[in-house]
């Protein structure tokens, strides 16, 4: 199987090959990741009604199948560089999207492996498994550091057998936020915000709210992190823990996974994501699985770290999205019977999609070469990480644009699929709605829904959203751009090339009349009129 190859996802093309991966007890492929959530029993509401069966939920069928490319891409040999790493603390190959990098060629590794993953599903989601597991693993040691815990030794206990048993795990970092004009400890309801409300002596209880956690529903466990820097008044809210998807005392209600059994969904009616609003309810967590108690200096840390490393995964994972809408506009123009050569419209606007597509791609490349070493681990450089973010973040929109541009009226005049089959009207559809005459109208009909579908149906709009606010609004990551790049540095530069600020022996001297020392030269003295010599404005009084 190439690299185009791509495995079919109901357990028939692939099959777990366990016990010749390195010593790693288990890689699941996605027929074992979907059994395996038989296992739990989460309390699950969707569209207002109650989930017997995650594993069995069509409203949610695919987002799990989304979830199953991750598993089943380790297993292709042709992707099995990209999609598995040796972990550096335990010498055992698993699944990247729950590697710690420890490189830069980890890094541009793995946002290989998510624009692969993302451009066969959309968003395949599991990455930001990664990112989370990566800021917390930075996150403890600097807080052993700083105060002597050890929950460093909590979490790689932890992290190793999230790897051993290839888990997925849900991010629950957005809270519900509430009034934004106050701080979480000034919030009417403190449950706008996840917190510690009781201390034991064998662990801690949580309750609070999170928004925002992608794949809620089909998760195994929930990483709970601070969306935000706190103060030692807010010590409470700065906490960072374990909690499986069953524990008692949660709650999610989630909504469908893209357009499940709509038949105009030819992309994510198969592929698509589900996000949930994980509500906590006095939900007891052992000490082993908490990570971070109170510590607000380091949960500032931790937030910013997560941050970087999930924007840096968002570049690749719309990268891929950027993939499905190339390929979709060169097989629409070559379907109308245009030729890019010769109509440079078509050829200006397709140049202006992949442009768009690989310039913000460019940008994690850079912030994986450029990354930092932080204790046994890496994280991409901040301002490329942010500048790839932004630029994707706004430019989403101008991606479905151009997808319009060359695809023409056809993909939201076409009439529905059911007409496909009508007796009573798809010959003369097909006789009059085809393009180029060695190019079948069903196929023309084909990739125009397809675009449909990933660029004007709800689902996009949805799309165009997450990719705006996801992982942080433009603002934030304008924020991190401004604080992290070295403006000063720049400042410098010039002041020391112009005349007024030419670096002499590490001062600042300057050649400007009066500027010329430390002190300043002394003004000219001023020559006195000689009082026996009238001036020429004297002798005309």
């Amino acid at each position: 199987m190439d690299d185009h190859d791509e495995p079919g996802h109901d357990g028939g093309l692939i099959t777990s090959n366990n016990n010749d991966r390195g010593g790693t007890p288990m890689l699941m492929t996605a027929a074992e990741y979907r059994d395996s959530l038989r296992a739990y029993k989460p309390r699950v509401f969707v569209d207002g009604t109650a989930v017997e069966s995650v594993a069995d939920e069509p409203r949610l069928a695919p987002g799990l199948n989304a979830i199953g490319i991750t598993y089943d891409y380790a297993h292709v040999p042709a992707h099995e560089r990209l999609m598995t790493a040796r972990q550096g603390t335990s010498g055992k190959t698993v699944n990247r999207m729950l590697h710690i990098d420890e490189t830069s060629a980890d890094l541009l590794a793995k946002l290989e492996a998510v624009r692969l993953v993302c451009r066969a599903s959309g968003c395949a989601q599991r990455y930001l498994a990664h990112d989370a597991l990566s800021a917390i693993f930075q996150a403890t040691r600097r807080t052993d550091d700083a105060h002597g815990t050890d929950y460093a030794q909590r979490f790689l206990a932890y992290l190793h057998d999230v790897q051993d048993r290839d888990l997925t795990l849900g991010i629950a970092m957005t809270d519900a936020k509430g009034d934004r004009s106050a701080r979480p400890g000034r919030q009417v309801n403190p449950d706008v915000y996840v917190h510690v409300s009781e201390r034991r002596p064998d662990g801690i209880v949580i309750r609070g709210t999170k928004a925002i956690v992608t794949g809620a529903p089909y998760m195994h466990e929930f990483l709970v992190m601070p969306c935000r820097t706190h103060t030692a008044e807010d010590a409470a809210f700065a906490v960072c823990c374990a909690v499986p998807v069953d524990a008692p005392g949660v709650t999610i209600v989630a909504r469908p996974a893209g357009r499940p059994g709509e038949k105009a969904a030819t992309f994510t009616g198969t592929y698509g994501q589900s996000t949930g609003v994980v509500i906590f309810d006095d939900v007891f967590v052992p000490h082993d699985r908490v990570f971070l108690a109170g510590e607000t200096e380091e949960g500032g840390f931790l937030t910013t770290s997560y941050a970087t490393h999930h924007r840096h995964s968002c570049i690749g994972a719309r990268a891929g999205f950027g993939d499905l809408l190339i390929g979709a506009g060169a097989l629409m123009i070559e379907a109308n019977g245009l030729d890019p050569d010769r109509h440079g419209h078509i050829r200006d606007a397709m140049v202006e999609l992949i442009t768009i597509t690989e310039s913000f791609y460019a940008c994690g490349v850079a912030a994986s070469v450029h990354c930092v070493q932080d204790h046994a681990s890496v994280m991409p450089d901040a301002v490329y990480s942010n500048i790839g973010k932004l630029l994707l973040a706004t430019k989403i929109y101008d991606m479905h644009r151009i997808a319009h541009q060359v695809s023409g009226g056809l993909i939201v005049a076409l009439p529905g699929p059911d007409e496909d089959h009508n007796p009573e009207t798809a010959a003369s559809l097909a006789a009059v709605l085809g393009g180029r005459p060695d190019i079948p109208a069903a196929q023309r009909l084909a990739v125009s829904r397809l675009i449909e579908d990933l660029t004007v149906s709800h689902q996009a709009g949805w799309t165009s959203v997450i990719s705006l606010h996801g992982g942080g609004s433009p603002e934030a990551m304008k924020r991190e751009i401004w604080r992290n790049y070295p403006v000063g540095e720049k400042a410098a530069l010039v002041a020391a090339l112009i005349d007024r600020g030419v670096a002499d022996e590490g001062r600042r001297v300057s050649k400007q009349p009066g500027r010329c020392c430390d002190t300043g030269c002394a003004p000219p003295e001023t020559v006195a009129p000689d009082q026996d010599h009238e001036t020429p404005a004297a002798a005309a009084e």
